[in-house]
């Protein structure tokens, strides 16, 4: 074989080398080099026992499959332990390598009480009491019972665990948090918090690390560039109650013993002063 014929045959396997490391555009267009189908966790939602305290089951059925927990491609320059939260789609994104995320359903902030922007995890707690803020009680005075804080239990709204948000060095009482009411997830439910199923925020807290970064990103899906918060909320003003009206009754006094007074009888009118 000639030099030049044996060039040409060795730029051929060349060519053909790396080629074959370029995904075929027909082939990708018919899916086959699509991005790896979201795997979900086994197990994820079984009953279990946490520091002394019954979690419940549960029921898969009930939950819709996109907010079951689950590992997921996700297109980010984001370093591994950040969170990420799309309050749109109801989804939180942890944040776990290259372009890979696991991703957990969630609840977020109803109408009026949406926000964005980026924070840090300031604060870890488990079974963490919960204690209703003050413009809370206004909007529900039956909270004010939990006025000193309501201990870690089953019935806690903050649920498993808590993970306390700073932004700025400033707390303006977001959390992300468990809850028992595992059927809100999904939905704009809370008042500002994202709320977790409480085996999904005990998986989250394992994998958070100190201090990480959280983004909760705009309603339209891109990342804020500042704090975006809901305007306060302006409590019920309840008219005082109107004290009743009770009649004044002059007392009647005594006359010690006396006639009563009767006015006397004027004479009648002399007939020179009679016109």
């Amino acid at each position: 074989m000639t030099t030049g014929v044996k060039g040409m045959v060795l730029a051929g396997f060349v060519v053909a080398a790396l080629s074959a490391c370029v995904p075929d555009p027909n082939v990708v267009q018919a899916g086959m080099n699509a991005p790896p189908t979201p795997a979900v966790f086994t197990d994820a939602y079984a009953a279990g026992q946490d520091s002394g305290i019954a979690i419940p089951a549960i029921p898969l059925d009930k939950l819709p499959a996109q907010f079951q927990r689950q590992t997921v491609a996700y297109q980010t320059e984001e370093v591994p332990g950040t969170i990420i939260i799309n309050p749109s789609e109801r989804l939180l994104y942890l944040v776990t390598g290259k372009n890979k995320a696991i991703r957990y359903g969630i609840a977020v902030g109803k109408a009026g009480f949406e926000w964005a922007g980026v924070a840090n995890v300031a604060e870890r707690k488990l079974w963490p009491t919960w204690t209703p803020p003050k413009e809370m009680i206004a909007r529900k005075p039956e909270l004010a019972r939990w006025e000193k804080g309501q201990p870690g239990g089953p019935t806690n709204p903050l649920g498993a665990r808590a993970l306390y948000l700073n932004s700025n060095g400033r707390d303006y009482g977001y959390r992300i948090h468990g809850t028992p009411d595992w059927q809100s997830i999904g939905h704009n439910a809370s008042s500002g918090c994202i709320r977790m199923i409480n085996q999904d925020v005990i998986d989250l807290f394992q994998r958070v690390p100190e201090n990480a970064k959280v983004i909760v990103l705009n309603r339209d899906g891109s990342v804020p560039t500042a704090m975006v918060l809901p305007p306060p909320v302006v409590p019920r003003r309840v008219a005082p109650p109107v004290a009743p009206v009770t009649p004044v009754v002059a007392p009647v006094l005594p006359n010690n013993g006396l006639p009563a007074f009767v006015p006397a009888l004027l004479p009648p009118v002399p007939p020179s002063l009679a016109g």
